[in-house]
């Protein structure tokens, strides 16, 4: 399987890749406030690359529940001065975690190559043009309601179902307004808009999701559902994330996005080691 993402041209081998966490903000929901200045931010980008990130996503409005939305402008003064660096001291694909058209067209012109829109393409509805015109890697995530009322009693019949529904029109969208399906990736959006249950669902079934035949992007790292499983606050939730991590990676994740790089590397690459052993067993017995 093989991702587009400009000029950047990613395929899978022997391991998932993974994705390291650039948020420009003063309140995401675990390192908000960390790498808020540009010099830190470019510094943090680069030893995450260092310790093993195959891309970085760096974003300037944080998406934990509840959180105000942020003015387009104050949104482009966080971003693009931290993308601009860092497309010019690390060589892998950036990606820009927004969901303004203007803000990924200006990121994309900075040196991003792949826009992560939250919304799916629902929240701007130039987005998808500003994505197909540069030839940018498009995430497509799901989240029922937005930010700031995702987690008000979120609902599902089956959880599952809704979100491979909801990838199938998302995908008719983009490729229909020029996206290249070598271009998409698709993100159940663990923790966004989900009860534990439904989050313990996605994970379990993932491999659900991969008829689609594009690259799928999971996001456990740290959230608030692990903390409902454990019962450790934030700081302390490397283990539970690193266990989420091995599981997705058993299921089929290609891409995965944490805050812990240096650590999560060895669990993905232990991980896939064995997945790979498993696979190619069932493959053999049903050759």
């Amino acid at each position: 399987m093989e991702l587009q993402a400009k000029h950047h041209h990613l395929r899978w081998g022997e391991r998932p890749f993974l994705m390291g966490i650039v948020n420009v903000t003063p309140d995401s929901f675990f390192d908000g406030g960390r790498w808020h200045e540009t010099d830190v931010a470019v510094a943090h980008a680069v030893r995450l690359v260092e310790e093993g990130a195959d891309l970085l996503d760096i974003g300037g409005e944080s998406s934990r529940p509840g959180a105000p939305p942020v003015e387009e402008s104050e949104e482009l003064r966080r971003v693009i001065p931290v993308i601009t660096a860092v497309a010019k001291a690390v060589r892998v694909p950036l990606s820009v975690d927004t969901a303004k058209a203007a803000v990924a067209r200006a990121a994309l012109d900075a040196g991003a190559s792949i826009v992560n829109d939250i919304t799916g393409l629902r929240g701007d509805d130039r987005m998808v043009d500003v994505v197909a015109q540069a030839g940018a890697g498009l995430v497509l995530m799901h989240m029922q309601g937005t930010p700031q009322t995702m987690q008000r009693a979120p609902f599902y019949g089956d959880v599952v179902e809704e979100v491979a529904s909801f990838f199938s029109d998302r995908l008719q969208v983009a490729l229909e307004r020029g996206v290249a399906r070598s271009r998409i990736i698709l993100d159940p959006g663990i923790g966004f808009g989900k009860l534990l249950s439904n989050n313990l669902d996605l994970l379990d079934r993932l491999d659900a999701f991969i008829k689609f035949g594009r690259p799928l992007l999971v996001g456990p790292s740290r959230k608030s559902f692990l903390g409902e499983i454990t019962g450790r606050p934030v700081k302390d939730r490397l283990w539970g994330t690193a266990s989420a991590v091995a599981l997705a990676v058993e299921r089929g994740a290609a891409i995965i996005r944490v805050h812990d790089i240096r650590e999560m590397r060895d669990v993905v690459m232990v991980a896939s080691a064995i997945a790979g052993r498993r696979h190619t067993s069932l493959r053999e017995q049903h050759a």
